[in-house]
């Protein structure tokens, strides 16, 4: 039976770390080092497509990473995808390094599934974690967020800054997990103003066509928001979302980042004024979590759910403009009460 349990605060301070984690390609200078003893070797990850750099997804993943590597002072590994890449390709990457030693093995996406439902099995003794999908298995933790939630809060502030009365959404492939970025921030922009139009778009069907690796998709499908009225664009489309924030930034209306706090990314430093706020999932968090469980000599297995009550989901308040803009903070502020005490239920679909 799958055991689910939710997870208190964490990891504070983690999301901070990625501003200083955001350099692009390769993998950490500390793998891979075959002279070392496996007990010196710690946590490693292994990205999802877009890899680090992507000032979202992956570097929240690198920035609980780099928290574990600092606190515990062992050796980690953050390897990086190859394009086109098999399932065959991800279950030889997880193999490696739970055969080099290392411990906790965390697949970056839910691309890794099938991958780590095979190696786990064979690598009984190493403890593996997945984020945004649920594999099954005694060493197995599933890291999955209430992405719906954070959606919403999106969703309320969209709806109290947009002058247009006409908003957009772009995701990166059509799948069920970016579905629940959609539908909770429909449902926060219909319950904050229902005459506000909410157009939606998808970059594309599958992964394997670049739906979260091209920012100039991204930026293509802005642009055709934007000329559709749209002025206020909430992007889950990991890479491809910095070219919804530049095509937002160019035509000076509001862009919702995803994930990681996109207003604070230094990458995106031309930008960050047309940044309106971000649809935050502490992913560095959850793999800080595991990587403190596995240390501590106490692994988490089963479904660990991060929602909006322990701060596994949220919403930033960077950019001091939010204030400014009338009704927005109080109306997000009451959609937190609502989705917390269960007044308001988000939809996932």
């Amino acid at each position: 039976m799958r055991r689910i349990s939710k997870l208190t605060r964490v990891a504070v301070g983690v999301a901070s770390l990625a501003l200083a984690a955001t350099a692009c390609g390769g993998t950490s200078g500390d793998n891979g080092d075959s002279g070392g003893s496996k007990e010196d070797l710690g946590l490693a990850i292994a990205y999802d497509i877009g890899g680090k750099g992507d000032q979202s997804f992956n570097d929240a993943a690198f920035a609980g990473l780099t928290k574990a590597k600092d606190e515990f002072g062992y050796k980690t590994a953050d390897v990086e995808p190859t394009e086109g890449e098999t399932d065959a390709d991800k279950e030889q990457r997880l193999a490696s390094l739970a055969r080099q030693g290392y411990n906790p093995v965390i697949g970056v996406g839910f691309a890794y599934g099938p991958a780590m439902k095979a190696v786990a099995a064979k690598y009984p003794k190493t403890t593996f974690g997945i984020v945004d999908s649920v594999v099954e298995g005694d060493n197995v933790a599933s890291l999955v967020f209430a992405e719906e939630q954070a959606s919403y809060l999106a969703g309320v502030a969209a709806a109290k800054a947009t002058k247009t009365k006409t908003v957009g959404f772009v995701g990166g492939v059509d799948i069920p997990l970016i579905h629940k970025f959609q539908a909770g921030y429909e449902q926060g922009v219909k319950a904050t103003d229902p005459d506000v139009k909410v157009i939606p778009q998808y970059l594309t069907q599958t992964a394997e066509e670049g739906g979260f690796s091209s920012p100039d998709k991204g930026k293509a499908a802005a642009e055709g928001q934007i000329e559709k009225k749209a002025d206020v664009i909430y992007q889950a489309a990991g890479l491809s979302g910095q070219g919804v924030i530049e095509a937002a930034a160019k035509a000076k209306v509001w862009a919702i980042g995803v994930d990681s706090d996109q207003y604070q990314q230094e990458a995106l430093a031309a930008y960050k004024d047309y940044i309106l706020t971000s649809a935050l999932k502490d992913v560095g968090g959850a793999v800080y979590a595991l990587a403190k469980s596995v240390e501590d000599g106490k692994p988490l297995t089963g479904t660990q759910v991060f929602d909006l009550k322990v701060d596994g989901v949220g919403l930033s308040e960077s950019n001091p403009k939010m204030a400014e803009i009338p009704g927005l903070t109080d109306a997000v502020n009451k959609a937190k009460e609502g989705i917390t005490d269960g007044s308001i239920q988000v939809k996932t679909e």
